[in-house]
């Protein structure tokens, strides 16, 4: 396993969803640079994911995963870091209060520059041009030049994503992600949203908690740092690769782009090229699945990924949609438990409920968002499976780009604030909001999974 593919013996392979570089000389170039560049990430911190997605898998943790569907080089700016940062440990504090498990968190951050689409090409007004497949590849502008795959566009990755980890470090170990801090983000939401007494009673309770602990001589350091993990999703095979390190302490290799990295749903193919080289790669790995999964099809690849059943290795990312959820997701959870591999279990209440409004903005309703993480929620209740976390998209700006939610949004207000590069994002009263409506799931399971569980501040 210290051994990974070269990228001619990969693109032998015929991997999906990769650009359509019309000079493979400048490839190789910038590939060659990214060699010599510093890991983004440590491999000891992969693993120390690793260990914590272990508990998520075991019934003793919970995963918050989210951010940009698409990040983009204009947004990598502190307001911007610092308001998704914020939207998470918001989040995650009520998540943890109402399940009393700790909550690990990650985001779909740093990396998140490259996007699969459906078609290759792109037609306005009778003239075709190549899809926008992320920063990392071309640029968003209707034009050939803009549309033409950019190698040199990876570089810019590296180091857009290298100025947002530093950065957010900073923030989380600085002071930034003092819980008392994200508590009055929370009640100042619940103050201004008007939203049910149910979530200002859990605000209340949040507050007499954080006041006994500050009285009973809780260290301010203690609360005042947060662990945040990076994840992407691992599509353009040049740059993965590229990042690959092998550690000197076990000479095996490590993605170094991200902590952690997933397979899309349109490239987790078996035998395909992005398999290939995430089955070598030791940093826990996502795997997504939407509604043309099959049972065997899901055990089959867990067992090229992760023949040994390491524990915190796996995380299946489920993305069905509302409407089906309740009937496809069962017989995968079955199939996979009854292999006696415990993997961590995550909704995407998001990407299986998209649709077109009559504008033509895409956009996802906040009410089959719900609908879907409690699906997913029934799902594991009745198998008696732990419900692990969720992976959604989000922002920390007032953006209108999904209706409903405590503001009501209608699709007449998707014109006002629509600023995403892809897919629509929950702002953050949505995202809040779902937090508190996950928070009630997640308590009642969390009691019934583990009767008496013990965490510390720490956790949070």
């Amino acid at each position: 396993m210290s051994e990974i593919p070269s990228l001619e013996e990969l693109h032998a392979l015929h991997p999906a969803q990769q650009p359509d570089y019309p000079d493979p000389a400048k490839v190789a170039e910038v590939t060659a640079e990214l060699r010599k560049r510093p890991p983004l990430v440590f491999a000891g911190e992969c693993d120390e994911l690793k260990a914590r997605l272990a508990e998520v898998a075991a019934g003793r943790s919970f995963l918050l995963q989210g951010g940009d569907c698409a990040e983009t080089f204009d947004h990598v700016a502190a307001a911007d870091l610092r308001a998704k940062l914020r939207v998470l440990l918001s989040m995650a504090v009520v998540l943890t209060y109402a399940a009393q498990v700790p909550i690990v968190k990650v985001g779909r951050i740093a990396g998140q520059y490259a996007k699969p689409r459906s078609s290759d090409t792109e037609t306005r007004a009778g003239v075709t041009l190549p899809a926008y497949r992320g920063d990392a590849v071309n640029s968003l502008e209707f034009t050939a030049a803009a549309r033409t795959p950019d190698p040199r566009r990876l570089i810019e990755v590296y180091n857009r994503s290298s100025a947002s980890l530093n950065l957010l470090r900073a923030f989380t170990k600085g002071g930034f992600a003092d819980l008392r801090s994200v508590h009055s983000w929370n009640a100042d939401f619940v103050r201004n949203s008007h939203v049910e007494e149910k979530y200002e009673a859990l605000s209340k309770e949040i507050e007499r908690a954080l006041a006994f602990m500050v009285a009973c001589g809780v260290d301010d350091q203690t609360l005042r740092s947060i662990d945040l993990y990076s994840s992407h999703e691992a599509l353009l095979l040049e740059y993965e690769h590229a990042l690959t390190r092998i550690d000197s302490r076990t000479g095996t290799p490590y993605d170094t782009s991200a902590h952690m990295v997933w397979l899309g749903d349109r490239t987790r193919q078996v035998d395909g090229a992005h398999v290939e080289l995430l089955r070598r790669l030791r940093n826990p790995i996502g795997v997504k699945v939407g509604p043309s999964a099959q049972p065997g099809e899901v055990v089959t690849l867990l067992d090229r990924l992760d023949p040994e059943h390491e524990p915190g290795r796996i995380t299946v990312i489920s993305r069905m949609g509302a409407e089906k959820v309740r009937d496809l997701l069962p017989p995968i959870v079955t199939a996979v438990e009854a292999t006696g591999r415990k993997v961590a279990w995550v909704s995407d209440p998001m990407h299986g409920n998209t649709f077109t409004a009559p504008s033509g903005y895409k956009t996802r309703a906040f009410s089959q968002v719900v609908e879907e993480v409690n699906g997913f929620f029934d799902v594991h209740d009745s198998l008696g499976t732990w419900p692990g976390g969720v992976h959604i998209e989000l922002t920390g700006s007032d953006v209108t780009e999904c209706v409903g939610g405590v503001d009501e949004l209608g699709v007449a207000d998707l014109m006002n604030r629509y600023e995403t590069a892809c897919d629509p994002r929950m702002n953050r009263n949505q995202a809040l909001e779902l937090a508190f409506t996950i928070a009630e799931r997640l308590a009642a399971g969390s009691r019934r999974f583990n009767p008496v569980q013990q965490y510390s501040v720490e956790d949070f």
